[in-house]
């Protein structure tokens, strides 16, 4: 025969089980979070490595530009590489990503790679020529800005 559970019993065991019910849904909750957090990162790691391909074409694009004869300035093929470069500017903004200041700034390695140094009388390292274009994206370095650094 069968012994029926007392009332202390089974509030004894609804406590139990609404704390194993309420743990579950704790846990349920950490892994939807973790998930979310883990689609944004990869998102983020997807969006660089694409942009970091279209680097070299929008460097071409710019350096290109520098090097129009001064009787093309104003013809409508240079103005549509132009308004391209821009475009692809507008469209890197928008996906987040910013390109790192460099002419008149302070030398900083987490943004800029030094490729040439000028002796100056100051004893401060700023950069006075941008070689090449660095982006970021949120925290993180796409590519470093390739400078000179002149001491000031």
């Amino acid at each position: 025969m069968s012994k029926k559970p007392t009332l202390d019993e089974l509030e004894q065991q609804i406590g139990e089980l609404t704390e194993a019910l309420q743990r579950e849904r704790a846990d349920a909750t950490n892994i939807r979070r973790r998930h979310d957090e883990q689609i944004a990162n990869l998102k983020t790691v997807v969006k660089a490595n694409v942009v970091r391909d279209l680097l070299p074409i929008i460097d071409n694009f710019e350096r290109s530009l520098k090097h129009v004869p001064k009787e093309l300035e104003n013809n409508d093929y240079i103005k549509g590489i132009q308004a391209v470069v821009k475009q692809f500017e507008l469209t890197l903004k928008q996906l987040g990503v910013e390109k790192i200041k460099t002419v008149g700034e302070v030398f900083d390695p987490k943004y800029h790679e030094a490729v040439s140094m000028e002796e100056g009388k100051g004893t401060t390292e700023v950069v006075c020529e941008e070689l090449q274009s660095g982006y970021t994206l949120g925290d993180d370095i796409i590519r470093h800005a390739m400078v000179k650094v002149k001491m000031q």
